[in-house]
Parts: C-alpha cells; sequence; structure tokens
C-alpha cells in the first residue's frame, strides 16, 4: 500500500469497518473481463475467519460465474465524505474501507437459513421477521475471507 499512514492492518478495526457498510462490491471472473455487483450482504466472524453472506435468485450472471470460478474479490467503503477546500483549489474523499479476497460456497439446509438470519440482521439489529417461505427461491453465499486490507482516510 503506497499510503501506510491509511492503512489499517488490525483485525478489529477492519471488522468495525465492514460493520458500518451497507454494500459490498463482488468482483468475480468472466473470461478476459472481471464482472462486478454491488449486494446486500451479512457478516460475521468465526474461529477467527471473516464469514459473508449474500442473497438473491437462484438463477444469474453472478451465480453462474460463482460456481465456474468460486474465487472472487470484494471492497467495501463507508463514511465517505467529500472534502473540498475551493480557495486551495483542492478536492478530496474522506472514507473508510475494505478490500479483499475468498472463497465462495452456496449453503443449504440450517446453514442457509443462519446466513439468511446473519443478513438480515445487520440491516435490522432491532429483528425482523422475514419472509421464511421465500428461502426455498433463495440462492445464498458465504465468502470465507482469505486475505483483507483496510485503508482509512480521515476528514481533514
Amino acid at each position: 500500500m503506497r499510503r501506510k499512514d491509511r492503512e489499517v492492518t488490525d483485525f478489529q478495526t477492519m471488522t468495525d469497518i465492514m460493520s458500518r457498510c451497507q454494500v459490498c462490491r463482488l468482483a468475480m471472473n468472466d473470461g478476459e473481463m472481471p464482472y462486478i455487483v454491488p449486494v446486500n450482504f451479512g457478516m460475521e466472524v468465526r474461529d477467527g475467519a471473516v464469514l459473508l453472506y449474500f442473497h438473491g435468485a437462484k438463477a444469474g450472471r453472478k451465480y453462474d460465474l460463482l460456481r465456474a470460478a468460486p474465487k472472487v474479490s470484494f471492497e467495501m467503503d463507508c463514511k465517505t465524505v467529500l472534502c473540498s477546500d475551493r480557495a486551495a483549489g483542492n478536492c478530496t474523499m474522506a472514507y473508510e474501507s475494505v478490500i479483499g479476497w475468498g472463497d465462495v460456497v452456496f449453503l443449504e439446509g440450517e446453514e442457509k437459513v443462519h446466513a439468511l438470519d446473519v443478513l438480515t440482521a445487520h440491516y435490522h439489529p432491532e429483528g425482523f421477521d422475514y419472509d421464511k417461505t421465500i428461502i426455498p427461491a433463495t440462492a445464498v453465499c458465504q465468502l470465507t475471507v482469505r486475505s483483507m486490507t483496510g485503508k482509512i482516510r480521515p476528514r481533514a
């Protein structure tokens, strides 16, 4: 990382950043060109590993690519604020971000239900009773994070 003064290496700080994010961007291999999609996600740390969960319809390009090549990259960011100094002619962005890579597997049974519960809790920590009848028609994936780095550029 070029800007070591902005690098985050502390595991807890990186997971704290991730917990504040609303969207995870997944980058997948699509032959000659990468394919990237924004997804809603849930996150938990189990046995020292970060697990990200996401869901969607059972069919589609994203799931075809994940089945063919389950190694992915991801990016999340939050606390983005445009910082402009008109007098000096400077413009930058404050942010917190985490990027990384890992492996995706499709979940079934109780693991699938658990992942949906974790995902729902990310957006509704106060609790939300989602419609369980959608579970059979829903694909649920788990991304096991193998490596990640964080970066913070505070507001000036």
